[in-house]
Formats: C-alpha cells, structure tokens, sequence
C-alpha cells in the first residue's frame, strides 16, 4: 500500500482542537485526479459541509490542469465525498449537535485512488490559539538551548 501525501491543511491545526478523524473517498474529475497527482492543491480554506444526506468538500483549490482542454474543471467547485451511510449519518449529527464543524485535514493519493482525511474539529478561541503559539516558542527555545549545549557554545 503506498501512500503519498498531496496536500495538508496546517491552518486547521492552528484554528481547530481536533477530535475524531476518518477517510473518505472523492468524487474527481479526469482532469483533476491528474492535477492532484501533479500536487497543485491547496486545502487552506476548504471545509466539509453535510447537505441532504451527503459531506461535500468546499472551497478546496485543485488548478487546473494545464494539459486538459478549455472543457477542464473550475477549481473551487464543491466535491462530494464518498463514506458509508453510517459513518455520514454519525458525522453529520454530531456536527449539528455539539457544535463541532467537520474540517479536512491532508488529501493523499493511496493505492491510485484520492482520499481526504476529515477530522470533527471544533473552533479555537483567541486565547487558545496565542496560548499553542506560546507553547510552540518555548518548544523552539529549548530545542535550540539544548542544541547549543551539544555543540559546546553553552
């Protein structure tokens, strides 16, 4: 099984304390499995959104392929993702319950076939977030302290 990482979506880690998360399938276009495979996607601003019984990814940008015709695909359009019917139901209940909001976090190609990551994620507060950027300064600061040290700058 080999699996190759196309796009991760850093943001979501930055504005979202991730729960769950899953894998689900897309519907693609010929045009757009290829710009995929050629890692022209962007998943900054895409999200998940449940209408009538389905999970569609919005907003997630695929360029266009440049070898296709005029007739090749709009890069924003929505996506509808491919999951059993239970694991849909279960997902889009808890997002209109609690609160949570369904947030894609890497698309990867796995054995020749486009797969999301998709994680049930809910929104951080401002506090929050300048809370983890702390946490990740003083990481940094350590790290380079203890690297000085080996080095023998101390």
């Amino acid at each position: 099984m080999v699996i190759k990482t196309v796009a991760t979506n850093r943001k979501a880690y930055h504005n979202y304390h991730i729960g769950d998360s899953l894998e689900a399938g897309v519907a693609l276009t010929g045009t757009e499995i290829k710009s995929i495979r050629a890692g022209r996607v962007s998943l900054g601003d895409a999200y998940v959104r449940p209408e009538a019984g389905e999970l569609w990814l919005l907003n997630a940008h695929i360029a266009r392929y440049e070898a296709g015709s005029y007739l090749s695909h709009e890069p924003r359009r929505p996506r509808k993702l491919l999951l059993h019917r239970k694991q849909i139901d279960s997902l889009t209940s808890r997002v209109l319950e609690k609160g949570f909001t369904l947030v894609p976090l890497k698309l990867y190609i796995k054995d020749s076939l486009a797969k999301v990551e998709v994680a049930l994620a809910k929104g951080k507060r401002l506090y929050d977030k300048r809370e983890s950027i702390a946490r990740h300064e003083t990481e940094r600061e350590i790290e380079r302290a203890i690297k000085r040290q080996k080095l023998g700058r101390g």
